[in-house]
């Protein structure tokens, strides 16, 4: 089964661009060259996006290409199709790689198991619960990211043609 995603390089120093090209391209299975455009949140680094086809867990494998570079800013994001959930990926040279699973409307989807785990670690004072449930929802990589994600002068235009 086959679904759809897209790779939001944030930044990356431009020696590191071809790099990440080719580490996409082994994923893929095929030739990709990105489209760079300078990223104003940190000078010298470049920014793209990519739209990719692939079986389900393409977005785990480029994520696990991409992981552990220094310097290299990135999402990688995954529809739901009809064997896998959606998954978002995000990863940052501070915090390193968060994982979520989403559903349908983009939602992030939270194990049980998890929230219990969030749950025991602050009732043993080892944590606050808000921070925890921050952690799970992604906050820390969100606010690193934020301002990498403006779309700045001459950023592409993303046209939506599905309406859920």
């Amino acid at each position: 089964m086959t679904t759809r995603g897209v790779l939001y390089v944030h930044s990356a120093p431009r020696a590191l661009c071809p790099h990440v090209e080719w580490a996409v391209a082994g994923v893929l299975g095929t030739r990709v060259s990105l489209d760079w455009i300078r990223q104003p949140a940190a000078p010298g680094t470049w920014r793209s996006e990519f739209s990719w086809q692939g079986q389900a867990g393409t977005a785990s494998k480029l994520a696990s290409a991409l992981r552990g570079w220094h310097l290299l800013r990135f999402e990688v994001t995954a529809e739901p199709c009809a064997t896998a959930e959606g998954e978002r990926y995000s990863c940052t040279p501070d915090l390193g790689i968060y994982h979520a699973v989403t559903g349908i409307h983009g939602d992030i989807l939270i194990p049980e198991d998890r929230l219990r785990a969030a749950l025991k670690r602050s009732q043993r004072g080892e944590t606050d619960l808000e921070a925890e449930l921050s952690k799970l929802l992604g906050k820390p990589w969100d606010d690193e990211l934020e301002p990498f994600r403006y779309a700045g002068e001459g950023a592409p235009v993303r046209w939506l043609h599905q309406v859920v």
